[in-house]
């Protein structure tokens, strides 16, 4: 028996063992810059409790991450083929793959608002495919770049962590720093479960924030002791909408919107089907520019109900059963509304309307400053449907994530009258030429809609949900962001009182 050639084998594993620790402690280093870019994509927790919790889980939910990456990658061909210099080659590529799919689903999370998954498989192809092959050779170069570095750093790391291993074993710090990682990784899911328990949403909205993130709930592991009331727990965290609200209470205070600044002219040219949109763009003299991803209610009615109230179709049985005028609307304005009968008790006589909402077709005339124009969704099962806006102002951003009816009439209230704190007080849409929203609300059919960058979060009324891509359409695998509807169903209720 060789007691020699089996001293000097375990001798190289120790020794690749106590590497791989140091090799480790430095991409945990290089992980948690990299997934800086996760905390980037969101907004910041608005408490103390949650910007603790965010810092906790950030360090010790990506060193987790990063220390079972070595142990299911590095750590068993280290003892199954302990030749150290294959070995830190193969642990230099294999962390460069590691740390590259990890800035991807950074730069997908911060793009598309979820992480990698098969089932968002063809949005993410063609958002890198835009970006880095499509788009500019600059965006393609820092990519590369990226990944150069990357490897660089690698190489760099596991080269220097081998030849000076006998002077890192001599320092001290090690476990301590592996000390407050552990502490990091216990007292984020503490505080989650505290946070669970007690309805903090500034801690449980983090929850689909950094990937492969499933902390432990108060619901999962209280209940279990019984420790937690769950009557009183699902009543607090209840979804479900109320009936069709029969009411809405008209915003208080409401600021006055000056006249004079309302010279300028809007109109909405709503057709019934693609065709004649489509042949009405061909016979314009002037070009009109196209803004992707407008949705829309499949319920025409709901649609328009947007497009004129300014509000998603939950008011529509309190606000069109009574006729009621729309909030935004100045005694100073004039509205025209031709072709929609269920909205004619909106006309007002005027030869020249400030806003103009027309059922055209391919061979309408209309002039006005502004002009949006659009086809109703076809006849359809889905609640909802993505098509094609079109302005006639190249000046509007182009590239807006997603668009509804409401934000139409917001921007033409809040930019082209100059009546920002209207448009706020009394529409729930966003101004286009403003800064991107990445979140919005909507409601048709009994549907609680819901969006946060191309997620669409659709809510039927028995409580059932599905996520779809609203880019694509096809159905993603993705958890309920349980206080990001929470917030959204406050937003939608805000004049149900």
């Amino acid at each position: 028996m060789n007691l020699s050639g089996q001293s000097q084998f375990a001798s190289k594993a120790n020794q690749l063992l106590s590497w791989g620790h140091w090799f480790t402690f430095a991409n945990i280093g290089l992980a948690l810059v990299i997934s800086l870019g996760y905390l980037a994509a969101d907004t910041s927790p608005t408490t103390l409790m949650g910007s603790i919790y965010l810092v906790l889980n950030w360090v010790g939910h990506i060193s987790f991450l990063t220390f079972m990456a070595f142990v299911l990658t590095i750590f068993p061909l280290s003892l199954v083929f302990p030749y150290p210099r294959h070995i830190r080659g193969m642990a230099a590529i294999l962390a460069t793959l590691g740390a590259s799919l990890l800035a991807l689903d950074a730069f997908i999370y911060f793009n598309l608002g979820y992480h990698l998954s098969l089932s968002a498989l063809e949005q993410i192809i063609s958002l890198t495919w835009q970006t880095f092959v499509q788009g500019s050779l600059l965006a393609t170069f820092i990519a590369g770049a990226c990944v150069f570095l990357i490897l660089a750093f690698e190489l760099i790391v596991s080269n220097h962590c081998w030849r000076h291993l006998e002077q890192l074993k001599q320092i001290s710090c090690g476990k301590k720093i592996t000390a407050v990682l552990v502490s990091c990784f216990a007292m984020s899911h503490l505080l989650h479960i505290w946070g669970d328990a007690n309805l903090k949403f500034d801690i449980t909205k983090q929850d689909n924030v950094l990937p492969l993130s499933y902390p432990t709930t108060a619901k999962s592991l209280l209940a279990k002791n019984d420790l937690l009331d769950l009557d009183l727990y699902n009543q607090e965290r209840d979804l479900s909408l109320s009936a069709i609200s029969q009411n809405y209470q008209l915003p208080d205070n409401i600021p006055a919107c000056s006249a004079s600044t309302q010279k300028q002219t809007a109109a909405f040219l709503v057709f019934e089907t693609d065709a004649q949109l489509q042949q009405y763009l061909i016979e314009q003299a002037h070009p009109y520019f196209a803004i992707d991803t407008f949705l829309q209610p499949a319920l025409s009615q709901d649609t328009l109900f947007n497009l004129i109230y300014g509000l998603p179709a939950y008011y529509k049985p309190a606000l069109m059963g009574n006729q009621a005028t729309p909030a935004w609307l100045d005694p100073a304005l004039s509205v025209s509304i031709d072709g929609f009968t269920d909205f004619n008790y909106l006309n007002t006589d005027a030869p020249q309307p400030t806003l103009s909402f027309i059922n055209a077709n391919a061979h309408s005339q209309i002039q006005a400053d502004l002009i949006f124009a659009f086809s109703l969704a076809p006849n359809q099962a889905r609640p909802i449907h993505s098509s094609t806006l079109y302005v006639n102002d190249n000046n509007l951003p182009l590239q807006s994530d997603i668009v509804q009816p409401m934000d139409l009439l917001a921007t033409i209230v809040g930019q082209l009258w100059q009546c920002d704190e209207v448009a706020n007080t009394t529409i729930m849409g966003h101004n286009l030429y403003h800064a991107e929203q990445e979140t919005g609300i909507n409601y048709t059919q009994g549907i609680f809609v819901a969006y946060k960058k191309d997620r669409i979060t659709l809510i039927e009324p028995d409580g059932s949900f599905k996520n779809i891509s609203a880019a694509q359409g096809f159905a993603l695998e993705h958890r309920l962001d349980v206080p990001f509807l929470v917030e959204s169903i406050k937003k939608l209720k805000q004049f149900n009182h």
